[in-house]
């Protein structure tokens, strides 16, 4: 009966160094499925970062272009009333002329006829 109880401690021995075998093997890819995972929350939240940067740069893009749309249309309404101001300001320095070509006339019976480009 000895042997039997050796051979069983000897077989319980064997068996306890494959058990030790078999889990430091498990233990391996679970150490490398651990990093991997590690490495791809890192990544993961890098990716985030760099979404988030991007999205807060085309918000300030947007607002960049909405602000240069306005002013461009302020500048728009500034040279439109410009451009009206000087019609009238003509208008008003031709009816000057006018008037006073028509003064000169009317003060001066020989005047032929007035012409602002010569001088005398």
């Amino acid at each position: 009966m000895s042997c039997t109880t050796d051979k069983a401690l000897t077989d319980a021995d064997a068996l306890a160094e494959r058990l030790r075998d078999h889990d430091d093997a498990a233990e391996s890819p679970t150490e490398h499925t651990t990093a991997l995972n590690k490495r791809h929350l890192e990544a993961n939240q890098k990716f985030q970062l760099h979404v988030d940067q991007i999205t807060e740069m085309t918000a300030v893009m947007r607002k960049a272009i909405e602000t240069d749309r306005q002013q461009g249309c302020k500048v728009l309404e500034q040279i439109f009333q410009l451009e009206q101001e000087n019609k009238g300001l003509r208008e008003v320095l031709h009816r000057s002329r006018e008037s006073y070509v028509g003064s000169i006339l009317s003060v001066e019976p020989n005047a032929q006829s007035y012409d602002p480009g010569v001088t005398t």
